[in-house]
This record gives C-alpha cells, structure tokens and sequence, in this order.
C-alpha cells in the first residue's frame, strides 16, 4: 500500500523541513505509522535552503491543515525564533526538531535529539550511564545529545567541535544543568569508554573522520548519529579496531517515539520495550520530561 492512497480532503498534513534531505528517513517511518494507524495523515518532506525559512514559515502558517513540522540540519537553532512557544527540552538546548501546530495557530517547538540518542543506546545495551563519554559536534544535535546523556549520568563528558568556543561554552551550560563534568576537548577518542560523532562529518564520501580510529580504544562503544551509508566509514573503522558500533537508527526511533507522542500518536518500534515515562497518554509534554 503506497503513503499517497489514502490522502484526501481532510488529510492533516505533517512536513519534514530542512536541507539536503537526501538521507532523510523521517517521511517513510511516519507514512507507514499512518497507515497502520488508519490515522488521516501524511508526511511530506520540504526542502528549504537556510536563507528561504522565514519565507517557508510565513507561508505555512496560512496552511489550515498543517498539524506538525519535522525540522532538521540546517534549521533547528534558527527556527527557534520563529515559533510561538518552546517545551522545556527545546528552551535548554536552544534548538528544536519537532514543531506541533495546535488548532489555534500557536507552533509549540520540541527538541527529542537528545532524549532519542539516549533512548536508542539504552535499547541497544549502550547505556551512558557512568562511562567517559566524547561527543564529537555542538551543533543543534550535539547539544541535545549532551545535555541528555549528562542527565542519563555520564560519568565525564568531553565535548569537541571546530568551533572551540561554542564547545567550551555547551560544556559549561551542561554542568551547570546538570552537574555533570563537562569539558571542552580535542577530538582525541583515546581513554573513552564511548564515542558519538553528533556531526556532520560521514554525511559525504570525501568527508574526513570525525575522529583517528586509529585512537579508538578496542572495546569501546562508537555511536555515529547519521542514518547513511550504514554502516558510515567511521563505524566500519571502528568495527576493524575492535569496538562496538551502533548506527544512527536506533537515534531515529528513539526520537520517533518521544515526537509522535509530543504530536498525540503511539508509536512503538517493533521489538523495543515501551518506555514508562512515555506510558500515560494524559501527562502534558513538559510533565514528561
């Protein structure tokens, strides 16, 4: 059964918004959770360059049946400013991923990068809890991934970026927060017991390593959050090194459950546990998290 042949008049409509969208996955996953819900939807995916998206916005809002919108690379810092209010994970991080647009014209911004990172290393046996942990990238992703796996009880947490400073200031935000040690670093995974690479770096082929994995310490767990290629060079690297790999699907899921909750579906992928906290389809978004 394909997405398009069950849409209608009175199909609600969610968009994926962002650019390149190549790799997306988004729109496949939330189509197919449609159908199997008999649920009036589709998701479609919006490709608008950095400079279009307050154009993007304006015209949106003039669309009456647009329930929600996906947002990724490169707007989730700067669409902050361009919704009406911000649930308590998009405020800390100071990015959102996720807009909800209520039924009386207010667009509500979400952030579930962080909380859906963690929740997929849990689901695959990767829990950060008490280990030393780098995070390679303090864009809109690497800051949610950081103040998630600080509050899942990251022993340490080194955080390394080309922009040194923006580094330096999410380490300090983070412990602040969360009270966790945080510290700005070189992208040196020597010494980790787990490595993310919440960057862009993998996305191309002629893309460097967000790390040496010739540094990687043998029997660390390496988590790289793009979904393609799958395996990325940096996880087959590390792989050859000896380490323990994980791609960016389980992420996407764990995003996924925390997202169609925030925008009133269930969603459970299949053969994962669900998630207490996530059980009571009466709790507000902000009393979830």
């Amino acid at each position: 059964m394909q997405a398009a042949s069950h849409i209608k008049g009175t199909t609600r409509l969610y968009g994926l918004v962002g650019d390149p969208l190549t790799t997306a996955k988004s729109p496949e996953l939330w189509n197919r959770l449609f159908i199997e819900q008999r649920a009036d939807a589709v998701c479609v995916p919006f490709r608008v360059k950095a400079d279009d998206l307050s154009a993007f916005v304006t015209g949106a809002r003039a669309m009456g049946n647009l329930s929600g919108v996906l947002v990724t690379m490169p707007h989730k810092q700067r669409m902050m400013a361009l919704v009406d209010d911000l649930d308590v994970t998009a405020r800390q991080v100071g990015a959102l991923n996720v807009i909800r647009c209520d039924s009386d014209g207010r667009w509500v911004g979400a952030m579930f990068d962080g909380l859906g990172c963690v929740l997929g290393m849990q689901w695959e046996g990767n829990d950060p809890a008490n280990k030393s942990v780098l995070l390679i990238g303090a864009g809109g992703a690497g800051r949610a991934i950081a103040f998630a796996v600080a509050s899942a009880g990251a022993r340490t947490l080194t955080i390394s970026d080309i922009d040194e400073r923006r580094a330096g200031d999410l380490a300090d935000a983070v412990a602040a927060a969360t009270g966790c040690s945080a510290r700005s670093g070189a992208p040196d995974p020597r010494g980790y017991e787990i490595v993310i690479n919440a960057s862009p770096a993998g996305m191309n082929p002629d893309d460097p390593m967000p790390v040496d994995p010739d540094r990687l310490e043998p029997g660390s767990i390496v988590v790289d959050i793009i979904n393609s290629p799958d395996p990325t060079p940096l996880c087959r690297a590390a792989r050859a090194r000896g380490c323990r790999t994980q791609s960016g699907r389980p992420m996407h899921e764990g995003q996924a459950v925390h997202a169609f909750r925030f925008l009133g579906f269930d969603y459970r992928p299949e053969g994962r546990p669900r998630l207490a906290a996530l059980a009571s389809k009466d709790a507000s978004p902000e009393s979830r998290f």
